[in-house]
């Protein structure tokens, strides 16, 4: 039996690890790329629990930086940054629910496919920005492109970089407002965990009918932190399989894969973001593996983990997980 049989996912899901329908969501079918997430954009497919979806994603900046002599400032229309797919309906789905999004695989789109990193100006984890502002100047502008497949990203002739893709915003809708594709919250959103990638499962709270599924913003890799506020952003075939879990209470989204289980926060400031991923963890293990409150906050203090999404967005994200070989403990403690 594979992990993944043995997931949450296959578990307690609807379609109890069943597969069903293939969906392609195309450029075509998507026609105009989300912005925001909420409950008012008009559904561009409808799914049901265990189906299968393939989206084509487009890179962070829609593919408007064509080449490294392209600046951000004369291309890029801030806040219109993280073009979105969706939203996917999923039949059932209320809120109350879970969805899970499983990944199955991430690949390179295009004849000859190419990441883009940029450094734009006030954006970035060593700059000034408008929420932390000062008198400085801007960083300069420069773009960097790269080949890429999926044996390795080409940075130089010196340096190729391991091929790590990841999905960096994902998410349901809120239940009212509308948020802008930059901005991760208890919704998902723009979290930029480099393990949201092939082969893990990332579980969303249902606040809205039918969930409302938004992905996009796709990273050929991704150093913790997205330093300079940009991965190697790349447009993609993504092939997701999505299920529902009916009636489990969740406040953040979360994050399974074969070796752990992830709580993600996100907040300003950093501290914030990590004391909500902790939080979620803490509880996360006390209601469903059977640990003591404070026999699992003094395991986490001894072998917790965190990953730092983005620091360089409105909020940063930041993951907190536990090994699963510890989670036998909870019972016999």
């Amino acid at each position: 039996m594979s992990w993944l049989d043995k997931s949450l996912m296959h578990t307690r899901g609807v379609s109890n690890g069943k597969v069903g329908n293939m969906h392609e969501l195309t450029e075509k079918l998507q026609g105009k790329f989300q912005y925001t997430m909420g409950p008012y954009s008009d559904p561009v497919l409808n799914i049901k629990p265990g189906d299968r979806v393939v989206a084509e994603t487009v890179d962070a900046f829609e593919g408007v930086i064509k080449t490294d002599k392209d600046l951000p400032s004369q291309k890029l229309v801030i806040p219109f940054l993280n073009p979105q797919c969706g939203p996917i309906m999923v039949e059932g789905a209320e809120k109350g629910d879970v969805v899970a999004v499983y990944i199955e695989s991430i690949l390179p789109r295009g004849e000859n496919p190419r990441g883009t990193v940029c450094l734009i100006p006030r954006f970035g984890g060593l700059t000034s920005t408008d929420y932390t502002a000062t008198l400085n100047e801007p960083l300069p502008e420069i773009v960097k492109k790269v080949d890429l497949d999926e044996n390795g990203i080409y940075w130089s002739k010196n340096v190729t970089l391991p091929y790590r893709p990841h999905i960096g915003t994902l998410s349901c809708s809120p239940e009212i407002d509308a948020i802008n594709s930059l901005t991760p919250d208890n919704h998902g959103g723009n979290m930029d965990i480099p393990d949201i990638g092939p082969g893990s499962i990332t579980y969303l709270p249902v606040r809205s009918p039918g969930a409302r599924i938004f992905i996009g913003d796709a990273h050929a890799c991704q150093g913790d932190g997205e330093l300079c506020g940009t991965g190697v952003e790349f447009a993609t075939y993504t092939t997701i399989r999505v299920d529902l879990i009916k009636r489990w209470k969740m406040s953040w989204p979360r994050l399974e894969n074969e070796r752990v289980i992830m709580a993600i926060g996100s907040a300003r400031p950093l501290e914030d973001a990590v004391r909500i991923a902790y939080n979620e963890l803490v509880l996360w293990m006390e209601r469903e593996y059977s640990f003591d409150r404070w026999e699992a906050y003094m395991l986490l203090t001894e072998c917790g983990i965190v990953r730092l999404g983005n620091f360089v967005d409105p909020k940063y994200s930041v993951g907190a997980a536990i090994s699963k070989e510890y989670l036998v403990g909870g019972k016999s403690s």
